[in-house]
């Protein structure tokens, strides 16, 4: 049938492209084409199909995080037999948060596949972790559990996940900070300006108070971002107090 459909419907050029790069990142061969293409579509592109629905890819975004959420839950509840509810949490957290998730689609090099009608510089960081969740929640849809949960395993639990080395990662600075700010009973403030400068892009300015003293000191395009770095550059002024209290 598949044969079939391949000779009524030939793939353009374009397509064989796309299909035969996906299909080395896979390990597989995708069965619909579409749902992959939509996993790369930006909503700036503002299309939609026969019944209106839109084409991007959020939604499988969405899918694609909680199909990776469960995955991950099963392997470590079965990899942490002993463990407590709190640190199955804890370390799910720190495998599905968005800079690992964001390291993922680019050693993929997912972002050549994507069709967007906003300029590169502005899309941001995150769409490499939101391409690679919406490729899950194209996977899920294409071809089933199984073969979502196989690829997950081999692209990245089995080459990425080492528990011994996640249990010291730390994955907020900013909360790192706060917490042991709190417990020390210590003052402590984010102060935020936003900045222009020459740049086309605004920019957040972050001091980072701690007892009354400007510490550290952060910029970046998010104000979350400019937080963290401000924080990750305290948790180093801090670090032997914060690891040996």
């Amino acid at each position: 049938m598949s044969l079939i459909r391949k000779i009524v419907n030939p793939l353009s050029k374009e397509d064989k492209v796309f299909y035969n790069e996906l299909k080395i990142i896979l390990s597989f061969s995708p069965k619909t084409l579409n749902h992959y293409k939509k996993a790369f579509t930006h909503k700036s592109i503002k299309t939609v199909d026969k019944k209106g629905n839109p084409i991007n890819y959020e939604r499988l975004e969405f899918l694609g995080d909680a199909m990776l959420g469960a995955v991950i839950a099963a392997f470590l509840y079965k990899k942490a037999p002993k463990e407590s509810e709190g640190y199955l949490t804890q370390m799910r957290s720190k495998i599905v948060n968005r800079t690992h998730l964001n390291k993922l689609g680019k050693d993929f090099g997912l972002i050549r596949f994507v069709k967007s009608n906003v300029e590169d510089n502005n899309v941001g960081d995150n769409i490499h972790g939101n391409i690679f969740e919406a490729l899950i929640g194209a996977i899920y849809l294409d071809k089933g559990y199984a073969t979502c949960e196989k690829f997950i395993f081999d692209k990245v639990i089995d080459p990425y996940i080492d528990l011994v080395r996640l249990e010291g990662k730390i994955t907020s600075y900013k909360g790192v900070i706060i917490e042991w700010c709190q417990k020390q009973k210590i003052k402590y403030s984010f102060s935020s300006s936003q900045d222009t400068g020459t740049e086309e892009v605004k920019h957040f300015s972050i001091k980072l108070k701690i007892d009354g003293k400007i510490i550290s000191k952060g910029r970046d395009t998010s104000k979350k971002r400019a937080e963290e770095k401000a924080a990750k550059r305290a948790y180093f002024v801090f670090q032997d107090k914060i690891e040996n209290p």
